[in-house]
């Protein structure tokens, strides 16, 4: 074990994969076949190594997450692993540019990494580090089940709940109304009437047409409708949640918990779903947990869901994981799925570790 309060920034090592995806998933944004990571190590003085990744959802943006990343590591290097100064410091950094986009991606990885190498160097795992101890987290399987069509949606719901799941979700927004509903009635089929079931609508409606099509599925029995107008409109998710009797869910794309509380204080939502990587990191995700508290939000998680599930574990308001497997064929040891629920690695750190086979094959930069 090393003294954590020790540890000195020596280096970033960053990589850039595409790792093929088993469902691709197709959006009213286009579909997605390949999972661009930019995989992050940030090296100690003292030998320990502090790991994460980032989803940069277009292959377009990877080169520019990476570049970014290396362009930070003078601003860093030399500087004690202390995440909470590590934030002040660079935040304070990019305050007339700003934190969102491509800066606020590199400043998470830099985030989740320091977080990682001080529980490493403590030998605990992230969430005992945290304060708290590993717990089941109730686990939805967000794999595929993109805009598809009523008859494979319903097989390829069937194949994402056979692993035990108690939750799926599927991606809706459809060029009309009634095939909205048509998929949701034959994924339920398929389903049963004992599993949840989420939709998203991936921001693809206005608000009109979201007060429309929750009308039309108000009585389908669905646990949420996710992000059904854009992400920034708070007032009008407010008015879509007046006028529905559906819950709303939003916050994938909150970046950082000031964005979270304005959402928050407009109304917008019946629940909240920070990104680990657009919130902030695991300090920005702590900031939005106390943010959830006070709001009496409870708040699931959005990718990431190796890092997430430590997080929800140390969240009063914790609520569902998304599960996605997008970044395991490049991990040692992906997160396992039990009885529907994930439970955080009990190993130092947040037990992402890459297999480092996989990694050379899924090499692009």
């Amino acid at each position: 074990m090393t003294n954590p309060s020790q540890l000195t920034i020596r280096e970033l090592r960053v990589r850039g994969v595409h790792v093929p995806m088993k469902l691709p998933l197709a959006t009213r944004g286009g579909t997605i076949s390949i999972a661009p990571l930019a995989l992050i190590d940030l090296l100690t003085e003292e030998g320990v190594t502090g790991s994460t990744y980032l989803f940069c959802y277009t292959p377009l943006a990877l080169k520019p997450v990476l570049q970014t990343l290396a362009n930070l590591v003078p601003l860093i290097k030399g500087e004690a692993v202390a995440p909470l100064e590590l934030d002040r410091r660079l935040q304070a950094q990019f305050r007339l540019l700003g934190t969102k986009g491509v800066v606020g991606m590199a400043l998470a990885g830099i985030d989740m990494a320091a977080w990682d190498a001080l529980a490493r160097a403590q030998g605990l795992p992230l969430i005992r580090l945290l304060g708290g101890a590993p717990r089941p987290i109730p686990a939805y399987n967000s794999n595929g089940l993109g805009l598809i069509g009523a008859e494979r949606a319903a097989a390829e719901a069937e194949q994402l709940a056979a692993p035990g799941f108690r939750a799926i979700k599927v991606r809706l927004g459809y060029e009309n109304a009634k095939t909205d509903l048509d998929v949701v009635r034959a994924v339920r089929r398929a389903i049963g009437p004992d599993l949840a079931l989420m939709s998203d609508y991936n921001q693809g409606l206005s608000v009109a047409e979201a007060v429309l099509r929750t009308g039309s599925l108000a009585g389908e029995d669905l646990y949420w409708i996710e992000e059904p107008t854009s992400a920034d409109d708070h007032a009008g998710h407010a008015e879509i949640r007046r006028r529905s009797r559906l819950r709303i869910q939003m916050g994938e794309n909150w970046w950082g918990p000031h964005e979270m509380a304005r959402c928050v204080a407009a109304g917008g939502s019946d629940f909240g779903m920070p990104d680990a990587m657009k919130i902030g990191g695991v300090t920005g995700w702590m900031r939005a947990a106390a943010i959830a508290e006070t709001a009496g939000l409870p708040i699931s998680s959005h990718l990431f869901p190796e890092v997430s599930a430590h997080l929800l574990a140390a969240s009063p308001t914790g609520h569902w994981l998304e599960y996605v497997d997008w970044a395991e064929p490049i991990l040692a040891e992906p997160l396992r799925i039990e009885n529907g629920a994930a439970t955080a690695a009990d190993a130092p750190g947040t037990g992402i570790a890459w297999n480092e086979a996989m990694v050379e094959r899924c090499l692009v930069c």
